[in-house]
């Protein structure tokens, strides 16, 4: 199967969305002699309303890079210096080799030798977002990672206690709100993230443009940041003291309204005793904000009409990002802004399972725990960072193989220089990527999906986390013979089950259509309760194993068609049919019918956050004022993963991956702008070029994410010329969020010397 894309000599126009980022931007493609001739933002598109940025713009230089891999790869040996040497195989001999390395590995080692790293773009992609967990069961291994341990997870934890699903994530009612406060946000660079909202930056001026205030609070000046009504300089980390700080003062001046959702909170009396030392004062001494402004910031909040108060990256990357993003939650319930219009509200995805009410449960973490640290599972996986130890330590259980799919975890994760020798260290690898990378030159089996472009896609994911319920459905622009992630993991999952490598996949998908509508047909007082599952697979659109999948989904969905029940309902055929995509309309209060916990009710302290408030006040002033230099990440509007480093039309121009340092601390440290300097934390070291610039607070100093790609054996031709240095060498492994499991990228305690 060679991924050679189908000629053709008709103009003609498509639409689709746009999968780089969470944004989910419509495109309008023009296609000419079989290419893409131009791409440019959908000005029909229902959600998006024709706004792009540069990076959706690039589908075409991501389609026709020569160093995108079109066939299988097996590693053949290294060259005299080192350096793997790679063969191009047909697709039955690369799962051939997958056959033998998995079943040597587990026969002498066990299931549990066998890992899976998952990347963040999985999300991005839909037959991934379908096939991913049947893999991962097949596989049987509780050595699970992934990108959301470098991420989003005390996200996820936080919901899990709040509400009862680690699913469950409030996202900001921009659209509507009077107030929106954005903590460790850069929107404008980001195009935002555990929140989908296509044109983020034109929807935060309507905040302003009619009569409301937005307010940025980082510890760098970022284009959002200047987009703002005011701007309040923190130092990183910190955002937990501010926010238990805002919540001293809610209760402390009685301005606790708590609105619709009061009958199903508990805990509220026990809050003010566990905030009752942080007080703004104290909150001062450790973040930088002045106790006044602290105040003004909670009166601002209580008293507006409707207020949105949203944390990202900067927030969730820290030592207490879970406790971060559980004050978040509890500021919106204090001040009545919690699953109301404006506020904080939970959004209703056409492919959400609708199910009859049914007794909750208390939410659990540490089901089992990392061989080496100790440290406890959580939504099903590891902590990323724990990933060096276990290949690296000896003992019974330790990782001999790992598969690693669209991720690049020698860059992502913390302490990559050990995380590069552990990769090498692993009797066998396979990995699922477009890219010969720092990471996929360690696998034995390099298997690619096509580009995004002969691909169908639907947004499984990111229509949970939207600001619109919306819909919509992409066919791909271009036909192809290779295999895509959907067919690539149901051969996986055939190979992990023990069946062979020469199985059919659409065994595979053939069973996931089983039992999706088995269980459907078995909901009672469900449209289709009772009918034949063959009958509804017959039913079905045309498409591949994953589109046959989304279809199912939205047709038994809460706006779906039903197969027939309903029939101005959701189906892959009606959606076809509205290529702009369909607007299921604004966000709706979903509180108590959302909540999934003991007795359908919000219990602000399910989780231990009694203690790791305690821990907070325990380690705050010492951490925050020990003088020392903090490193933070930042993103850049033509960047969001590794890989498109190696598109030109992303990285040139400028050099991005600069030390940004305070001209107070450039002065101190004797350093200038354009000289390279020594950047050293515990772990590790880089040289990097430095940008003296007031955009960061004094006390602070920024590296970019996702660089560094001098590695030999890595083939990315582009980015090695703009190769950057990697910061997660200094990201220590030690310091993690001990809830989420979560490393700290952020804050990052580093000295600085003339190189």
């Amino acid at each position: 199967m060679g991924g050679m894309t189908e000629p053709s000599t008709t103009d003609r126009t498509v639409f689709r969305t746009c999968p780089l980022c969470e944004a989910t931007c419509g495109l309008q493609i023009e296609i000419r002699d079989g290419a893409v001739k131009r791409i440019r933002g959908d000005r029909d598109d229902v959600f998006s309303s024709g706004f792009i940025c540069p990076k959706g713009s690039t589908l075409k230089q991501l389609h026709e890079d020569p160093d995108r891999l079109r066939k299988p790869l097996v590693r053949r040996g290294f060259d005299d210096d080192g350096a793997p040497v790679f063969e191009e195989v047909d697709w039955d001999e690369a799962f051939r080799v997958v056959d033998e390395k998995l079943a040597a590995v587990r026969e002498q080692h066990g299931v549990e030798s066998v890992g899976v790293f998952l990347g963040n773009p999985n999300v991005h992609i839909l037959g991934a977002s379908t096939h991913t967990r049947g893999f991962l069961k097949a596989l049987g291994s509780r050595s699970r990672f992934s990108a959301s341990t470098v991420d989003q997870m005390p996200r996820h934890v936080a919901s899990g206690y709040l509400y009862g699903s680690g699913a469950s994530m409030p996202v900001p009612d921009m659209d509507r709100t009077d107030l929106f406060v954005l903590l460790g946000a850069n929107p404008f660079a980001s195009n935002g993230s555990i929140c989908t909202a296509p044109g983020f930056p034109d929807r935060i001026d309507a905040v302003r443009e009619r009569g409301g205030r937005v307010i940025v609070i980082d510890p760098r000046r970022t284009r959002t940041a200047d987009a703002a009504d005011l701007y309040l300089p923190i130092r990183p980390g910190t955002d937990a003291a501010l926010l238990a700080a805002v919540v001293h003062h809610l209760i402390g001046t009685d301005q606790v309204s708590m609105g619709r959702v009061a009958a199903q909170v508990d805990g509220s009396e026990t809050l003010a005793d566990a905030v009752e030392h942080f007080s703004p004062e104290w909150a001062a001494e450790v973040t930088g904000i002045e106790a006044d402004q602290i105040r003004a910031l909670a009166d601002e909040i209580a008293a507006a009409d409707s207020a949105a108060v949203y944390g990202r990256i900067g927030t969730t990357t820290v030592e207490f990002g879970t406790l971060t993003t559980w004050l978040l939650d509890v500021v919106a319930i204090l001040t009545g802004n919690l699953d109301e219009p404006g506020g904080m509200m939970f959004p209703r995805a056409a492919t959400e399972r609708v199910r009859p009410p049914r007794p909750g449960r208390q939410y659990r973490v540490g089901r089992w725990a990392s061989r080496v640290r100790g440290r406890p599972e959580v939504q099903g996986e590891l902590p990323a960072a724990d990933m060096p130890d276990e290949m690296l330590e000896p003992g019974e259980g330790r990782l001999r193989m790992m598969f690693t799919c669209a991720g690049n975890p020698v860059l992502s994760c913390p302490d990559g220089d050990r995380m590069d020798e552990a990769f090498a260290s692993l009797d066998a690898m396979v990995s699922v990527d477009i890219y010969l990378n720092e990471t996929t030159r360690h696998a034995d089996v390099i298997l690619p999906p096509p580009s995004a472009l002969e691909k169908s896609h639907y947004d499984i994911s990111f229509y949970g986390l939207s600001i619109r319920n919306i819909s919509n459905y992409s066919d791909p622009v271009f036909a192809s013979d290779a295999m895509t992630e959907e067919d690539i993991y149901a051969k996986l999952t055939i190979i992990a089950l023990g069946m062979g490598a020469d199985a059919d996949p659409a065994l595979v998908h053939d069973q996931m259509l089983r039992e999706l509508l088995g269980a459907e047909v078995a909901v009672d007082g469900s449209p289709t309760a009772d009918r034949r599952v063959e009958d509804l697979i017959d039913q079905l659109a045309d498409g591949s194993g994953s589109v046959r999948v989304v279809d199912a989904m939205l047709r038994t969905g809460p706006y779906g068609d039903q197969f027939g029940a309903n029939p101005d309902g959701l189906s892959v055929e009606k959606l076809r049919e509205n290529p702009h995509g369909i607007d299921l309309g604004a966000l709706v209060p979903r509180v108590p019918a959302i909540l999934n916990t003991v007795e359908d009710r919000i219990d602000l302290f399910a989780g231990p956050f009694i203690e790791e408030l305690a821990r907070l006040d325990a380690r705050a002033t010492e951490w925050a004022m020990d003088g020392r230099l903090r490193l933070v990440g930042r993103r850049h509007l033509r960047s969001n993963n590794s890989w498109m480093h190696n598109l030109e039309v992303l990285v040139k121009g400028k050099a991005r991956c600069t030390l940004q340092v305070n001209p107070s601390d450039a002065a101190e440290l004797g350093i200038t702008d354009g000289v390279d300097a020594v950047v050293r934390s515990r772990v590790g070291q880089v040289v990097a070029p430095v940008e003296v610039t007031e955009s960061v607070m004094a006390g602070v100093v920024s590296l970019p994410h996702g660089w560094g790609h001098d590695l030999a054996g890595a083939k990315m031709g582009v980015a090695r010329r703009h190769a950057g240095v990697n910061s997660n060498i200094l990201t220590d492994p030690n310091l993690i969020d001990p809830l989420s499991g979560t490393a700290a990228l952020n804050a990052i305690p580093v000295e600085i010397v003339p190189a």
